[in-house]
């Protein structure tokens, strides 16, 4: 029996085997981590060190959540204080009773309870520290979607200090 090589049947062999040969060549390693969380402009305003772990922050009605997580390899970090304040319908956001912290769970996730928050300036926002001293203190003013939102998250990646 005679097989005949054609230009078709030579050029999906040649490119088989050249797939072959990259899929086979060693790659060098990347790092698959999370950068840290650079601190944003403005969030540290009004800024209270120190701010009481509670429940709650006034009335509530509002959520404020999110993750708190190690630079890197991106592992969960429980028991870490979040600082959480913003101008709301209750008070503004240099008020004392404005202000609050709470820690993150087993799987880093954080969640306080507030009043509405309320435009200032502007646009709708919050602010977050992370300030417990084990890590980079980071300072984050998220904005919301619209002052009708009755949430707003923010996530933190912190380095090691």
């Amino acid at each position: 029996m005679t097989t005949l090589i054609t230009r078709r049947h030579l050029i999906a062999s040649s490119g088989a085997a050249i797939a072959a040969v990259i899929a086979a060549r060693p790659t060098p390693a990347r790092a698959q981590g999370l950068a840290p969380t650079p601190s944003m402009r403005g969030g540290r305003n009004n800024y209270r060190p120190g701010a009481p772990i509670v429940e709650r922050i006034g009335n509530g009605g509002f959520w404020m959540t999110g993750t708190v997580r190690r630079a890197g390899a991106g592992a969960p970090l429980a028991g870490q204080r979040i600082q959480i304040w913003a101008h709301t319908t209750e008070g503004h956001e240099r008020d004392p009773q404005s202000h609050g912290a709470t820690l993150t769970d087993a799987n880093g996730v954080f969640r306080l309870e507030m009043p509405q928050i309320v435009p200032a300036f502007g646009q709708p926002h919050g602010h977050l520290a992370y300030d417990s001293g084990d890590f980079e203190t980071v300072f984050l003013r998220p904005l919301m979607g619209s002052a009708r939102d009755s949430s707003l998250e923010a996530h933190f990646v912190l380095r090691p200090v």
